[in-house]
């Protein structure tokens, strides 16, 4: 039997031991692991048989896309305008919006919300972007109506210049929503070729080079996914803006830019987007490149854009049940004549059918517009109708369309036609000259024409609108910017106020009486 006081001290030493023999054995696992690290240093063989990966020298992947986009890099030109802009509700661009239509999925490229056609708001728009083409050396550059609208400075950036560059607005035309504008003092600037849109197919490849949401030198590829498609928008026919359809991506910013062919040619000018969401959905859509041409053609040539009409209104879709009713296998069903309109003083009555113009057929509304918007103002040529199932020819003196339908107001040049003058009721004004009564086929005297109305305005509140012709105020007549400030003047907060003004209505000018009390504050 062990003694009591020895088994009392190997009880205390049993701890000391397992310590012990514990930081034995961390020394003895830490000189194996330190060994084991030296020996993994020491061997420096990989532990796969994996091939390390390398850079090679840069080399071009030449591809029919990357030489098009570096042969018109110096051709596509962002354009910027400045903030505050005046948004004119009566024109209408390619992406008004009409409560449920298809229409309403359009969005202006400059982030404009949707706009019902029968409350049309006057608002004050931000700085934007755009984008343009070259399309002479000599500075003149395609873009949208819609990206340079109400601007008072143009801003343009080419890509291989830091410098902004100043440029003016020769004119535009609100039926296509295209523009030209001009740059000077950049050298060496170098045209886009333009292509023949009528070449293009269905499946052919699309390039779209712009500066969406303001990333310049940006380039899309897709292809022409449908050929001359037509977009009526804010509840009006647009006869004269034909469409090429692209999946290739357009977005805000991409307006006025050039849609290309694979060859790198000018076959469209980037316009419009259906969108639900603003931005890029998969289809887009370009002016084709001969309507832009033509438009190029009489703005920088003539000073204005100028189509033939003879003064017939018909509808674009009829029956062929009709037409065989009326005698004709085809053509276009005259629904009513202007009175005093070429084809009035021609003899063409209501029912007619159009079958062709100057020996072309007609087998449409479509072609028939573009046949007759083609004929220079002035040329007399035979027309031939059907009525009640017998032919017969017409001779029609074509007329221009601006002065046949002024209140459509298809051409908007910037070239300044009389002094503007900032009348305190809220209103911008113009004198009328001789030439611009004619061209408005306006027969009162007097009168001073209104080109802008402010938001918010005592003008705006009593419902006064741009194009109406203020024949009086307060009874007193009014043929003058002088004669409306001197009676401004005299006006006082509180007063009643009453304008005896002309507005055209769909074929001729209507009086109508405004009246309003000025509030207090107005000044």
């Amino acid at each position: 039997m062990q003694n009591p006081i020895e088994h009392l001290k190997n009880r205390k030493l049993l701890p000391l031991a397992l310590v012990f023999a514990t930081l034995t054995a961390g020394i003895l696992i830490g000189t194996i692991i330190s060994g084991s690290a030296d020996a993994a240093r020491e061997d420096s063989s990989p532990k796969t048989d994996a091939t390390p990966l390398s850079v090679p020298d840069p080399e071009p992947v030449e591809n029919q896309f990357s030489e098009l986009a570096q042969k018109l890099r110096p051709s596509v030109v962002s354009i910027f305008v400045p903030a505050d802009r005046e948004e004119d509700p009566q024109a209408q661009g390619p992406f008004d919006q009409q409560p449920n239509s298809p229409e309403e999925m359009f969005r202006r490229f400059f982030g404009m919300p949707p706009q019902g056609p029968m409350q049309p708001e006057r608002r004050r728009r931000g700085p934007g972007q755009g984008s343009g083409v070259v399309v002479d050396a000599k500075g003149y550059i395609i873009t949208n109506q819609h990206v340079v609208e109400g601007a008072e400075s143009i801003e343009v950036l080419f890509s291989d210049d830091k410098e902004q560059y100043d440029a003016t607005l020769i004119g535009s035309d609100t039926e296509t929503d295209l523009a030209v504008i001009h740059v000077k003092g950049k050298r060496g600037m170098q045209a886009a070729r333009i292509g023949n849109s009528e070449a293009v197919n269905v499946g052919d490849w699309a390039v779209a080079i712009g500066s969406p949401f303001g990333y310049s030198e940006t380039v899309t590829v897709g292809i022409i996914s449908a050929k001359s498609r037509e977009m009526g928008a804010g509840g009006r026919n647009r006869p004269f803006r034909k469409f090429l359809q692209t999946d290739a991506a357009i977005n805000p910013g991409n307006s006025g830019g050039p849609l290309l062919n694979i060859r790198g040619e000018v076959v469209g000018i980037n316009s419009a987007i259906i969108s639900r969401t603003g931005g890029y959905d998969g289809i887009g859509f370009a002016l084709a490149s001969n309507i832009a041409v033509d438009i190029y053609n009489q703005i920088v040539q003539e000073g204005r854009v100028s189509r033939g009409s003879i003064g017939v209104s018909f509808r674009s879709e009829v029956s062929p049940s009709l037409l065989r009713t009326y005698g004709a296998e085809q053509g276009v069903f005259v629904t009513d004549v202007s009175p005093d309109s070429p084809a009035d003083r021609a003899g063409m009555r209501k029912e007619d059918i159009i079958v062709s113009v100057d020996g072309q057929a007609i087998d449409g509304g479509d072609t028939l517009l573009t046949v007759v918007s083609g004929i220079g103002v002035g040329e007399t040529v035979p027309i031939e109708v059907v009525r009640a199932g017998k032919d017969m020819t017409l001779d029609v003196k074509v007329a221009d369309r601006a002065k046949l339908y002024p209140e459509q107001a298809e051409v908007r040049l910037e070239q300044p036609e009389a002094k503007e003058a900032e009348i305190r009721l809220g209103v911008t004004v113009q004198e009328l000259s001789a030439e611009r009564r004619e061209r408005m086929q306006l027969a009162e005297e007097g009168g001073v024409v209104l080109t802008k109305v402010e938001s918010g305005s005592f003008a705006d509140d009593v419902g006064l609108e741009p194009g109406d012709v203020i024949l009086a105020v307060n009874r007193v007549n009014i043929s003058s910017i002088r004669e409306l400030r001197e009676l401004q003047e005299k006006l006082e907060p509180g007063q009643d106020v009453a304008f005896k003004l002309l507005r055209r209505g769909f074929q001729e000018w209507q009086t109508l009486y405004l009246a309003g009390m000025i509030p207090e504050g107005n000044e």
